[in-house]
């Protein structure tokens, strides 16, 4: 420890809210728990407590005895690795986002890539909770549709704004993948469910040439929205660039349109 740079250490309650995120089944079972332990050169412990109490009081005791936080954000830094979701990058994401709205209290932030990168400290719990009224309110004066804050709400706190979009943009494919009953994913989503030889829904009743054309460029606007995320050789989502508020207010402005479409498509066929 002497050798490394002491990082600041964490309030006992983002312990426990990050506690609470890495407890979660989708993220470590009980064993997975003390073999992070082992390899962040943290106390095991018993399996006889639930995982988030195991988890916070092994990152208490640490805490407490060397008065920093480099084991458990080690810790942090295993188990939010890229390595273990290549396959499952919208699960990373999710939980990166979790995870690095409580570090933002300490000006920490686990990049993409799995490093760690400092950012500008978050000072109060009112402070986030300020930014995000301020959004909604835009996006509420802008009648902005119900799914979008369904699936941005969370991702508001911290005024994360590719985050909020990022998650709109997740939540306007699933709700395609829903009412389609299609369960591919981009591009190939899009022309399953609204490709003009053999559609799924309609947006129109796509009789007149204007209702072809308006159909046709709403499947155009959805891969457009889908591009913005994708890296068209590797088929990865983007993880992340800046988007100021007035971007991220403009594209959840499209997002919302297209929900809107949604409300009256019509289901011609089953996939």
């Amino acid at each position: 420890m002497n050798e490394v740079k002491r990082r600041s250490c964490l309030s006992a309650g983002i312990l426990e809210r990050i506690s609470i995120i890495l407890a979660d089944d989708k993220v470590l079972s009980h064993s997975d728990i003390n073999r992070f332990l082992l390899q962040a050169d943290l106390e095991p412990q018993p399996k006889t407590s639930s995982k988030r109490h195991r988890l916070f009081k092994a990152f208490a005791d640490f805490q407490n005895k060397n008065q920093c936080s480099n084991h458990i954000l080690k810790f942090i830094q295993l188990v939010v690795s890229p390595n273990r979701y290549v396959d499952k990058m919208d699960e990373f994401e999710s939980l990166r986002a979790s995870i690095n709205k409580q570090l933002a209290f300490v000006g920490y932030e686990l990049s993409e890539n799995g490093n760690y990168r400092q950012v500008q400290k978050a000072n109060t719990i009112s402070e986030a909770q300020q930014r995000t009224n301020n959004l909604k309110k835009k996006l509420d004066g802008r009648n902005a549709h119900k799914e979008l804050f369904k699936y941005c709400t969370a991702d508001f706190l911290q005024n994360d704004y590719f985050g909020s979009v990022f998650e709109a943009h997740k939540g306007l494919f699933q709700r395609i993948r829903e009412i389609s009953g299609v369960q591919t994913d981009g591009n190939t989503l899009i022309e399953s469910v609204f490709c003009d030889k053999n559609p799924i829904l309609l947006i129109n009743d796509r009789r007149s040439p204007s209702e072809k054309s308006e159909h046709r460029g709403f499947c155009n606007l959805l891969k457009g929205l889908c591009s913005m995320f994708r890296n068209p050789a590797a088929h990865e989502p983007k993880i992340h660039w800046e988007i100021s508020e007035q971007d991220a207010l403009d594209i959840l402005g499209i997002i919302s349109y297209c929900h809107r479409r949604l409300d009256k498509a019509q289901q011609i066929r089953l996939p």
